[in-house]
């Protein structure tokens, strides 16, 4: 990789909790940062705290509702028409355990459009741009929690438990982690997923659990995954914080992520990318 400071990092989900924190140490190293978030409010007021701490400039802040496919697809498509290299895309934003069954403006049960859909739709779009800029890197942001995706009612209209959504949601985005390492091998490009820390004081998690680690030790593991020299040839790996781990058996299931894939594709009407190796 290139020194942070000559780096231009995507974070999705930087206003609050991890994401901000993150934020603020990518700052303060000097990283070119496209933050991400669903508040002009929040966002404003995050610019200018980060440039008054770290005398960092080079931020951006770009809105977008990740309930909305339609905002996702515009934010791909403003990062490439004004971006012309991307170094990491850190695939962040998530919503919690919900406490009742939601559909987002698609009519997707929302856990699975924010959590998965949402950094398919990115990483997918702008795996071209990564190439393009390789060294580059993916760092899907995933969780422990994770449980077998029921492909016969994946939106839980049937059987819903807040549990389930996230803990499928989050699989399917390892095993797009794995499905991204296999098909961008030889770009240059890696990805690579990890669960940072276990229920960090975050706002997802305080109303529902009690805390369990610190928000700075999963600032430090997801850091270590977007700036660590000794990871420029690793890909296609779940780490536990920092270790090497097993992700959920379905995830190395080839025709479960061939049927994510198809499903994604269908969902959204992105598709996966093609042979970029060449």
């Amino acid at each position: 990789m290139r020194p942070v400071p000559d780096q231009t990092i995507l974070l999705t989900g930087a206003t609050d909790g991890m994401g901000r924190e993150l934020a603020r140490e990518l700052a303060a190293q000097g990283a070119s940062l496209i933050l991400h978030g669903r508040s002009a409010t929040k966002g404003e007021e995050l610019l200018s705290e980060l440039r008054a701490s770290t005398g960092n400039d080079r931020l951006s802040y770009e809105l977008a509702d990740f309930s909305s496919l339609e905002d996702i697809r515009k934010l791909g498509d403003r990062i490439l028409s004004t971006h012309d290299r991307l170094d990491a895309l850190v695939n962040n934003a998530g919503i919690g355990v919900e406490l009742a069954r939601q559909e987002s403006q698609d009519g997707l049960e929302l856990t699975f459009q924010v959590d998965y859909l949402a950094a398919y739709m990115l990483s997918c779009r702008l795996a071209p741009l990564l190439v393009r800029s390789a060294p580059a890197r993916i760092v899907n942001v995933s969780s422990a929690g994770q449980a077998p995706i029921n492909f016969r009612d994946v939106m839980l209209e049937r059987n819903w438990d807040g549990v389930q959504a996230y803990c499928q949601a989050k699989l399917a985005q390892i095993s797009l982690t794995f499905d991204l390492a296999e098909r961008l091998r030889g770009t240059g490009v890696t990805a690579n997923a990890l669960h940072p820390a276990s229920y960090m004081p975050t706002k997802m998690v305080v109303n529902l659990f009690t805390p369990q680690s610190t928000v700075e030790e999963g600032v430090h593991s997801t850091l270590r995954m977007i700036t660590d020299p000794s990871l420029d040839d690793v890909t296609g790996t779940y780490f536990n914080r920092t270790q090497r781990s097993r992700a959920g058996a379905q995830a190395y299931d080839e025709r479960d992520r061939a049927r994510l894939r198809a499903l994604s594709e269908s969902l959204t009407g992105v598709s996966f990318p093609a042979d970029l190796s060449g």
